[in-house]
């Protein structure tokens, strides 16, 4: 009898100190209620107290959460219709203020739907389509000047605002919206942008005379390159002949002038010899064969005809 009385009394004492002891584990925090409102925060880890049957435990992460809102068909500012898909992170700084707002995190998650959708429409509409898709670093090719038309203004590319700025500016407005429900915005990006169909063939027609005028730039500085070589190719062969030709004359005059040095220097010797060595050569280019030659018989060209010795 008295050894079940103990394992009564035990029992009780159990759940006496589960309805009084509760746990908020690494990575949580708590808010404390009574008959529904709040009269405890627990911020920390750890074992802790509450009042037994009139008290509860709401638990709220510390981690950062995660927000995808909903793809949204919007007009950027030259009225180019895009689909933008945004992502967010945020936590939960102030659960009691959280829980006095919004309560749960889907509450939390309907009540970002409409600040950031909102103000990623506000972002996307006041910019346009350029900016959303370039980074401000961007650089046309080299020795161009990218110039848009915008309602019969020019701008030019290098004066526009870019997608991190942009980003920039979204996290900004989002942030002064969002401390009210107790919430830290971490970040927000746009995860995705895709075009409509007929913004869609524009941009790959865009994309197409980008890359046509960068292939023509190419083209152009190549047949330059082109050009300066075979220049440079001509001029060193118009030179390689020139002087090859020079010194072809020197050499066909310097042959030239000895064979006459030869040629005088044997007449020199036997005028007569040379004489007659020369009439046979002549000899030999005028009479071909089955010719025949008519010259008078007191010609010089007949004289050693006449008197062979």
């Amino acid at each position: 009898m008295k050894s079940q009385l103990l394992v009564a009394i035990a029992v009780m004492l159990l759940l006496l100190g589960q309805s009084v002891l509760f746990v908020v584990e690494e990575g949580e925090q708590a808010i404390v209620t009574q008959f529904g409102k709040p009269v405890d925060e627990v911020k920390y880890a750890g074992l802790h107290v509450k009042i037994p049957l009139i008290q509860e435990v709401r638990r709220f992460d510390r981690r950062i959460l995660k927000w995808d809102g909903d793809p949204n068909q919007i007009p950027t500012k030259d009225k180019r219709y895009i689909w933008v898909d945004a992502t967010a992170r945020w936590r939960i700084v102030d659960p009691l203020l959280f829980y006095t707002t919004v309560a749960t995190e889907l509450g939390a998650s309907s009540r970002l739907d409409d600040i950031l959708d909102s103000v990623v429409r506000d972002a996307v509409s006041s910019h346009l389509l350029v900016e959303l898709v370039r980074g401000k670093d961007y650089q046309p090719p080299a020795g161009t000047v990218e110039v848009l038309d915008f309602e019969g203004q020019k701008i030019v590319a290098e004066n526009l605002t870019g997608r991190e700025e942009i980003l920039a500016d979204i996290l900004t407005e989002a942030r002064k919206n969002i401390p009210e429900y107790g919430i830290e915005m971490i970040d927000l990006q746009i995860k995705r942008i895709n075009y409509v169909e007929q913004v869609r063939l524009r941009v790959y027609e865009r994309m197409i005379s980008e890359r046509k005028k960068v292939a023509s730039q190419f083209r152009s500085e190549g047949e330059g390159e082109k050009a300066n070589i075979l220049g440079q190719m001509q001029k060193e062969l118009k030179r390689i002949e020139s002087d090859a030709y020079r010194e072809s004359v020197q050499i066909r005059g310097r042959a030239d002038a000895e064979a006459a040095a030869i040629y005088a220097e044997a007449y020199g010797r036997d005028p007569e010899f040379y004489a007659f060595v020369r009439t046979l050569e002549s000899y030999r280019k005028a009479l071909k064969e089955n010719s025949k030659l008519v010259i008078s018989t007191d010609s010089d060209f007949y004289r050693f005809l006449q008197k062979p010795r």
